[in-house]
């Protein structure tokens, strides 16, 4: 494909524990995060289950150091801005409740887009 432009928006991934994706969500949307020219507060969620093992160390949120832990968590998904994502990521690391938060950001191209008539 020729001439693929890369949009204004971005995707942003965080996972998060059930009891806290409410939340995220709603800080997300307040942060502007999930809204386009016509929606605002738009997200997708897929529910899973994380393992991981604290370290010596570490202050883990849930778990204890050197025991695996398994959690039920929230993979959510949403569009932003790029004008706003240093806001976005800025207020999702205040709310979310882990020591170390993974975000993940991928572009997002203008082949999605429909023609306008």
């Amino acid at each position: 494909m020729k001439n693929i432009e890369v949009s204004d928006y971005v995707t942003i991934v965080v996972i998060v524990p059930e009891t806290h994706a409410e939340l995220i969500r709603e800080v997300m949307g307040r942060c502007g995060a999930g809204e386009s020219e016509r929606y605002s507060h738009g997200s997708f969620s897929v529910k899973g289950v994380s393992r991981f093992l604290p370290k010596t160390g570490s202050q883990p949120f849930l778990g204890a150091e050197n025991k695996l832990e398994t959690v039920s968590e929230e993979r959510i998904e949403t569009i932003c801005s790029v004008e706003r994502l240093e806001k976005v990521i800025e207020e999702i690391k205040k709310a979310h409740p882990y020591e170390e938060t993974v975000i993940d950001i991928y572009p997002i191209y203008k082949i999605g887009y429909k023609s306008q008539k």
